[in-house]
């Protein structure tokens, strides 16, 4: 079984057991954190398909560790210009591992 969830302004497709990396979430360390917005449920036929949310389906997780992803550049050039900018940043990202979805 699969779900489909929204947080942060983006969306996964999660398992159990599955680890993933999302924006930064309030919380500890081994804390469990529940995603409210889950847009579809289910497996091959027996899907659920929320508009825009699956009522009823729960999906738990639980907070691995906070950190710092890698470093992304934004570099700009004109051409013949003799114009060059470099700027870049790190995103605040927690990794969940995704406990249970109950349906």
């Amino acid at each position: 079984m699969y779900a489909i969830i929204a947080t942060s302004g983006r969306q996964y497709r999660v398992n159990k057991n599955d680890i993933i990396d999302v924006d930064l979430m309030t919380g500890k360390e081994g804390e469990t954190v529940t995603f409210k917005e889950v847009l579809a449920a289910g497996e091959g036929k027996d899907i659920q398909l929320g508009t825009p949310t699956v009522k009823g389906v729960k999906v738990t997780g639980e907070i691995i560790k906070h950190f710092r992803g890698p470093k992304l550049i934004a570099f700009k050039i004109k051409r013949r210009k003799g114009y060059r900018k470099t700027k870049g940043h790190r995103s605040e990202l927690t990794r969940v591992k995704i406990t249970s979805i109950e349906a």
